[in-house]
């Protein structure tokens, strides 16, 4: 069995010494209300991150009967203790893996305590805990979906159109919609194709577009 922790660059660190326990604290998370005269409430609220904590030490010599790896791949406390520091600081999560079991969970080193004793120079003892870390994932909303989406207003002026009536001479239109007769004219710019080259031939039910 190896405990293991793993970047995602590829970096790779095996602990040298297997931890005698480790813990796994898995809660569920509750939001507690206050109703007057009948007292507190806890509603569940989903599971809360796990953590994972377990001790154990980086020993300066190699000794094959409790030691993982070889002699030549032993690392040497100060290393192992610079590559822990290095995890506690990531700011991406980090495989943690015990073989042998089901335990391969994406996590963050929260805490990363370190011990020297005395009468064993070299060697140091840590206590570690880690929290499990999943992605978060945000449910879509109808309006994220477009599915009740309100149609946006149209900001653009629309025309404003005349229909021609018995009687109607584009001066008498241009009085009534324009205030001006004189600006027959820029009724006839705009429908010159709908009404052709003779500006007094225009037939009721035809619609004009007004300037």
């Amino acid at each position: 069995m190896e405990f293991i922790l793993k970047n995602g660059k590829g970096k790779e660190f095996i602990f040298p010494v297997n931890p005698e326990e480790v813990t796994i604290s898995r809660q569920k998370g509750f939001e507690t209300a206050t109703i007057l005269t009948f007292g507190e409430f806890d509603f569940p609220q989903g599971n809360k991150i796990k953590e994972i904590s377990f001790s154990s030490f980086f020993p300066k010599e190699f000794d094959e009967s409790y030691c993982k790896g070889s002699r030549d791949s032993h690392p040497k406390p100060q290393t192992a203790m610079n590559t822990l520091n290095e995890f506690l600081v990531s700011k991406t999560p980090l495989q943690f893996i015990i073989t042998e079991t089901a335990v391969n969970v994406p996590v963050f080193v929260a805490s990363y305590q370190t011990t020297f004793r005395g009468g064993e120079q070299g060697d140091v003892y840590f206590d570690l805990t880690l929290r499990t870390w999943s992605e978060m994932k945000v449910a879509k909303t109808a309006g994220a979906s477009g599915i009740n989406k309100k149609p946006r207003a149209d900001m653009k002026e629309k025309s404003k159109t005349y229909t021609v009536k018995p009687g109607d001479s584009l001066s008498k239109i241009a009085k009534l919609e324009l205030g001006d007769s004189s600006k027959w004219n820029q009724i006839y710019t705009l429908n010159r194709q709908a009404i052709g080259n003779n500006p007094n031939a225009i037939k009721p039910g035809q619609k004009l577009v007004l300037p």
